[in-house]
């Protein structure tokens, strides 16, 4: 039976999370939640729209997301004096834990990369991002057969 992309790319995903969420276990971090810290260490004080937004993730997701990485210690809720939105900070928690927990996130890159030629993982690269681009400008809702 012939694979398709989206299976292959359902299995990658499924995958991802074990591994994240069995690398992480000792932070107390999901992959889910993982995610958002890692776009905070990129960019610390983010809204929970900008966060929504880049993950592709719903507003209540993310706002589950938040509401345990804050339970847990991770992050930080706050309301902007100058919008009334809220932003998320890390905390030192978190800050002290950054080089950990991108390390370990990064072995499941290494992991699927080792013995991959490098113009082929480039290939993947281009094309899969391609890919997120035509998904980033389309209406998926809206789409015929949807």
């Amino acid at each position: 039976m012939q694979r398709s992309l989206g299976h292959l790319l359902s299995i990658l995903h499924r995958q991802s999370q074990v591994y994240i969420n069995h690398s992480l276990k000792t932070f107390n971090i999901t992959s889910a939640e993982a995610a958002f810290l890692l776009y905070l260490y990129q960019k610390d004080g983010a809204t929970q729209e900008e966060l929504s937004s880049y993950l592709f993730i719903d507003r209540a997701a993310t706002a589950r997301a938040i509401k345990s990485l804050a339970a847990k210690g991770w992050v930080i809720k706050s309301k902007d004096s100058t919008d009334r939105r809220y932003r998320i900070y890390l905390t030192a928690k978190a800050r002290e834990h950054r080089k950990q927990i991108r390390q370990r996130v990064k072995g499941w890159n290494e992991f699927l990369s080792a013995g991959i030629d490098k113009r082929d993982a480039a290939t993947v690269l281009s094309v899969l991002e391609k890919m997120v681009a035509k998904v980033e400008g389309t209406n998926i809702k809206g789409m015929e057969g949807c």
